[in-house]
């Protein structure tokens, strides 16, 4: 995903690594109105989840490695899958709020 405003699809839509811009630089587009709230870490924290959990318990009934081994793969895989995914996803929720409550704005 671009991370772009949902209106033009040309502006930026975050001034930072999360943090939504005021206004859309490209169309004035008002940003402030669209929160995507808490619906992005929720969705992160369950997919991150269970993809950690399927990956331990693979890596551990086919390789069956030592324990220090999955406290350096997992929190790497964590940090990195939430990083990740966490952006993309914050766009998608305020591109879905603007979608629909586009009538009101």
């Amino acid at each position: 995903m671009a991370a772009r405003c949902p209106k033009c699809h040309e502006g930026a839509l975050f001034s930072g690594f999360l943090e939504v811009n005021e206004r859309c630089p490209a169309c004035g587009l008002d940003l402030r109105a669209h929160d995507s709230g808490d619906g992005p870490a929720v969705f992160v924290i369950f997919i991150v989840g269970a993809l950690s959990v399927i990956g331990a318990l693979t890596l551990e009934s086919v390789a069956e490695p030592p324990y220090w081994v999955h406290l350096v793969i997992w929190p790497i895989v964590v940090i990195g899958l939430t990083l990740g995914l966490l952006r993309p996803l914050k766009a998608k929720f305020i591109e879905i709020q603007y979608r629909r409550r586009s009538t009101a704005l």
